[in-house]
């Protein structure tokens, strides 16, 4: 408890340093009285969007990975904002070996058995985990993949103080409500905590594998599980530099066009043929080797998409691509997004100039990466909520586009697009679907006759035995009720009245009682209280009736 509390001190310093304590002061209403940040420093020569990048990789990694999974809601932050998230480097100092090294003993008893050589400094090292380079006995390279010590137990600690902030701001601040903000922190604590478990990096790495098996000019390490536990994960080690690094592909007498093209088709084979894909496209995670192949790294983010819904994902991509607007308000509808059916018109129009204007652009290459950023924009001003696996989607093809461009600045995404998607369509069109759902429900309407004379005789033996139970909820019902309150309420107070009355008459008819006099003041009180609460109820009666025969 004492750690939670330090960390509530920590956050709120950071914040206050770079700008932001107005959202401590609503959220924690008082705090700035007896808060006081003796170290910081103010930030404001930057934007504000520019400030809360840096404020989250001050916050750690629990706050970096945070900010990195939310970009991908274009749907509900600013553009600029998402550019500025995208920016988030998960890059820490590594640590000593030693540390390390207990790590490895604890998830791997006796590794010296199996691992001849490990080296001590790091190839990478992030705010989760750090890899190092080793040698089987056998003479096999690998990468080993050590999770920090302790980092589970911050996290954890983050998430608890994160969903705190949500609790709060639903309450203190009303406009944020529509964002959801408790939904949003439950599914990243889904997804770091997907994260901090090697075992689901190493099955998410081996069914891209085998996916990506028959696809030439691609690749996925293959993962040791004998050597592997939920905190350290070994996998084959291969050489290559970053996707990004263009020289060194030339120099390797590699064509960069050509990757480019591969990384595309294997992007898109991974999502709408497979309907599970790579989430996390940034150029530290792909290298290319001396061969020409594409090595896909780090598979902690994934997206999945059921077969039931790839067809409308192709068809919304296909619709912005081919500018139909009202296709990508079928599409989405089609993916169980509620659009407003008042505004659903100027939805429309304005989609469409969106498509227009990314049209004009000068680049071809860049169309579809404005067309998305309009496209999100538009969504977020009529407040559409869509599904987090359809952005995580759009995010990786712009991602992809991105390392296309720089590979290959003639790379045109509208050409290679619309090829795959006839590929595609001849694979697997609208009459699949239609056959597809037919059958099942088909399956389940013969299953639902079969089950109907078991269903109707468990009926039959409620209502002989009088255990069936009948639930009941409706507007009228609680009007009712309510009426019934109200009723029951006036009958009280004229009850009570009718006391007072009763009471007070009998005292002041009997003066001749020894009574005090303080009684006899107050019997008086009493009586004209009465004749006050008699005449209000008798107005509020006639008021009602002349309200009532008004509607």
């Amino acid at each position: 408890m004492i750690t939670r509390f330090r960390r509530y001190g920590q956050i709120a310093d950071i914040l206050f340093k770079y700008g932001f304590g107005i959202v401590i002061q609503r959220l924690f209403p008082g705090v700035h009285k007896f808060r006081v940040c003796r170290t910081c420093t103010s930030e404001s020569a930057a934007g504000d969007f520019q400030r809360i990048r840096m404020a989250l990789e001050e916050l750690g990694p629990t706050f970096v990975k945070f900010g990195q999974i939310i970009s991908t809601r274009q749907d509900m932050l600013p553009v600029a904002l998402v550019e500025e998230l995208k920016l988030l480097q998960d890059r820490t100092n590594p640590l000593p070996f030693e540390v390390i090294r207990e790590t490895i003993r604890e998830s791997c008893p006796g590794y010296e058995e199996h691992f001849s050589t490990i080296e001590e400094t790091p190839v990478a090292s992030a705010s989760i985990a750090q890899v190092h380079r080793a040698t089987l006995k056998d003479g096999t390279p690998v990468a080993l993949k050590v999770q920090r010590p302790g980092i589970e137990q911050i996290i954890e600690t983050d998430i608890l103080i994160l969903e705190s902030f949500a609790r709060r701001a639903e309450r203190s601040i009303p406009e944020w409500r529509v964002y959801n903000p408790r939904g949003i922190v439950k599914d990243f604590a889904a997804q770091i905590r997907k994260e901090l478990d090697f075992v689901r990096d190493g099955k998410n790495a081996d069914l891209l594998r085998m996916q990506m098996q028959d696809l030439s000019g691609v690749k996925v390490p293959k993962i040791f599980w004998e050597y592997s536990s939920r905190r350290v994960l070994v996998m084959e080690y291969i050489d290559g530099v970053r996707v990004d690094n263009i020289s060194a592909i030339r120099e390797f007498g590699l064509n960069p066009r050509r990757i480019a093209r591969n990384g595309f088709v294997a992007y898109m084979t991974q999502i709408f043929e497979h309907g599970f894909f790579h989430g996390d496209p940034h150029p530290g995670n792909l290298l290319v080797t001396r061969e020409g192949t594409l090595v896909f790294l780090d598979f902690g983010i994934v997206g999945i998409i059921r077969p039931e819904r790839r067809f409308w994902f192709v068809q919304l991509l296909n619709a912005m691509v081919l500018q139909d607007a009202g296709m990508v308000l079928k599409s989405l509808e089609g993916l169980s997004v509620r659009v407003p059916e008042d505004s659903r018109e100027a939805l429309r129009d304005e989609i469409y100039t969106a498509m227009l204007e990314a049209e004009g652009t000068s680049i071809g290459q860049f169309n579809f990466t404005t067309m998305t950023n309009s496209f999100t924009t538009i969504l977020r001003e009529y407040r559409i909520q869509v599904p987090g696996n359809l952005m995580l989607m759009l995010k990786v093809i712009i991602m992809v586009l991105d390392v296309g461009i720089a590979l290959d600045p003639a790379f045109r995404f509208r050409d290679e697009i619309e090829l795959f998607m006839v590929r595609f369509k001849k694979r697997e069109s609208l009459i699949d679907q239609i056959r597809s759902r037919a059958g099942g429900s088909m399956l389940e309407t013969m299953d639902g006759l079969l089950d109907m004379p078991r269903n109707i005789n468990q009926m039959l033996k409620q209502l002989g035995t009088g255990t069936i139970k009948i639930d009941i909820v409706d507007t009228d019902i609680r009007r009712l009720q309510v009426s019934l309150d109200r009723t029951s309420n006036k009958v009280l107070i004229g009850l009570i009245v009718s006391g007072m009355v009763v009471g007070s008459s009998f005292i002041l008819r009997e003066a001749s009682l020894p009574l005090p006099e303080l009684v006899y003041y107050l019997a008086i009180l009493a009586y004209i209280t009465a004749i006050g609460i008699g005449f209000y109820a008798i107005y509020s009666v006639l008021s009602t009736g002349v309200e009532g025969r008004e509607r």
